[in-house]
């Protein structure tokens, strides 16, 4: 489904495509790699779950394709990185989360990502109203800044979404010390901190603090 076709179905949220300039603030379309060696992995070797989504934020498989050492030496300044992705039939926001450093995502289909300003949260709450909805194109690589809030993609398709993720090495993992989290409300793993929309249950279960007001958005594709 095309970006038209999405805007006519969502006349409750403006969908606009990451190469319009109101996506600057949250980050910008990468150039000058070839992912098609993790693109094409993706496609073949990944399939999308029946409900919910799938993600792993390390895969071997994907780390050992030479695109991996560029985009680390030369995008994150020789840090180490992790190389997973997120495949799924999400279609709501949900929850928001940041990390420390940037996010690179690769649209292996199309999809929509909900995004909001870190700059905007207030005493660990966020207003649904204020995230922006961006359409990423099949193939598109995007940066998403530090300050980026932003979650699951969302499907543009009933066959689902896949995106490839990667992140510095570590993000999403457990946390090891029990102390981190001390005056800590929305830090929910390494190097990730979250908050959720009420109506997500199970995050608010899994410890994410319920800090979204307002409504849980939904992309709707028919």
């Amino acid at each position: 489904m095309n970006l038209k076709e999405l805007a006519g179905l969502n006349d409750r949220i403006l969908i606009r495509e990451v190469h319009d300039r109101s996506f600057a603030p949250y980050g910008k379309v990468i150039t000058g790699y070839d992912f098609s060696d993790l693109t094409d992995y993706l496609e073949k070797e990944t399939g999308v779950p029946d409900q919910g989504n799938i993600y792993k934020a390390s895969v071997p498989e994907l780390e050992q394709f030479p695109v991996k050492q560029s985009v680390a030496d030369q995008f994150y300044g020789e840090m180490p990185i992790e190389i997973g992705y997120c495949n799924g039939r999400n279609s709501t926001l949900n929850g928001l989360e940041y990390h420390l450093g940037s996010e690179i995502n690769i649209a292996v289909t199309d999809m929509v990502l909900m995004l909001g300003k870190l700059q905007n949260l207030k005493d660990n709450t966020y207003r649904s109203d204020e995230v922006e909805a961006f359409f990423v194109p099949k193939d598109t690589a995007i940066q998403l800044y530090e300050t980026t809030l932003h979650f699951s993609p969302c499907k543009t398709d009933p066959g689902g979404f896949k995106c490839i993720v990667i992140l510095p090495r570590g993000t999403n993992e457990p946390l090891k010390n029990d102390n981190a989290k001390h005056g800590e409300k929305l830090l929910f793993a390494r190097n990730k901190w979250l908050l959720a929309h009420p109506d997500r249950k199970p995050l608010i279960e899994k410890g994410a603090w319920p800090g979204i007001i307002g409504e849980n958005l939904e992309i709707k594709i028919s």
